[in-house]
């Protein structure tokens, strides 16, 4: 796929997408740009917020495998990779695939399941492939994974270890939306006179895939790949974090500034590009001192 065809694929995409999900173009975008970039996305947002609704709306648009698992406190990995059954007919083990074998995964409320549980995804998201019994199952391209998580309700959770959330390419919050937004959301709803909003697919998984690789067409120059390496490298020096991004950040920083160029139609990165997606793709990473968590 050419380079020029990726601006038009993801206007449509968005435009779609924003039937379901109003005023936010900007977060859905990230999103988007998530996906180009075959990376894992983690919403955070109060309840109520489109998370889950933006995540089925993608799936949607794009014709991929969808499957949603709600975490709680009692998933084991198990049900989340899938286990071996034996199978009395056959005389043998035989694997049943869990939900985690799709194109498109919604891990709702991460932080609700246990360490062990969470720690299945690691795999799956870092290598694109489960290991049950010793035997190792590839995931079918695109493998994405959106996870959310309420940031105000701590009760009964547990917090994703740095390790996994290094995984996450960028976070996400999508926030309240504005008086004539909100009342957009009131009004298409009194005039659907339905819950579900029915979206028309606009790309398949193939076509994801294209375009996933065509990015890697877009240019990085030396002077803003320095700038990236920089702007990292100042979250390990910073007298306001203990730990700062690592060589992953920078990649994930490259990864969404090329994406960001190239929904804006070019095939060139600018700072500008950098400074868009640098948020959302290093503050998970940093750990800021503890006394700065006690003046908030």
């Amino acid at each position: 796929m050419e380079l020029a065809q990726v601006k038009a694929h993801a206007d449509r995409i968005l435009d779609e997408v924003e039937r379901a999900v109003i005023g936010k173009r900007e977060a859905l975008e990230l999103v988007l740009m998530g996906l180009l970039a075959d990376g894992h996305v983690l919403l955070e947002d109060y309840p109520g917020l489109a998370k889950t609704l933006t995540a089925r709306s993608f799936a949607q648009v794009t014709q991929t495998g969808f499957n949603r698992i709600q975490f709680t406190p009692d998933l084991m990995p198990s049900d989340v990779t899938g286990s071996s059954i034996w199978n009395q007919r056959e005389g043998d083990f035989e694997f049943r695939p869990g939900p985690i074998f799709t194109n498109l995964l919604l891990a709702d409320e991460i932080n609700r399941a246990p360490p062990k549980t969470q720690a299945a995804l690691l795999e799956a998201m870092q290598e694109r492939q489960v290991t049950i019994e010793g035997v190792t199952h590839r995931l079918a391209r695109p493998f994405l994974v959106l996870a959310t998580q309420n940031p105000i309700e701590y009760e009964g959770t547990y917090p994703l270890p740095e390790a996994q959330l290094d995984r996450f390419l960028l976070r996400i919050s999508f926030g309240y939306p504005s008086r004539s937004d909100e009342w957009e959301v009131l009004s298409r709803r009194l005039e659907r006179r339905e819950d579900e909003v029915e979206l028309t697919p606009v790309v398949d998984g193939p076509t994801l895939l294209a375009l996933q690789a065509a990015i890697e067409d877009v240019h990085v120059g030396e002077a803003v790949g320095a700038y990236i390496v920089e702007l990292v490298t100042a979250t390990r020096a910073s007298t306001s974090t203990t730990v700062g991004a690592s060589p992953r950040g920078s990649l994930a920083v490259l990864k969404l500034a090329r994406c960001k160029a190239a929904l804006a139609g070019r095939d060139f990165v600018t700072p500008e590009d950098v400074k868009a997606v640098a948020v959302p793709a290093l503050a998970h990473r940093l750990l800021l001192k503890p006394e700065l968590w006690v003046q908030q």
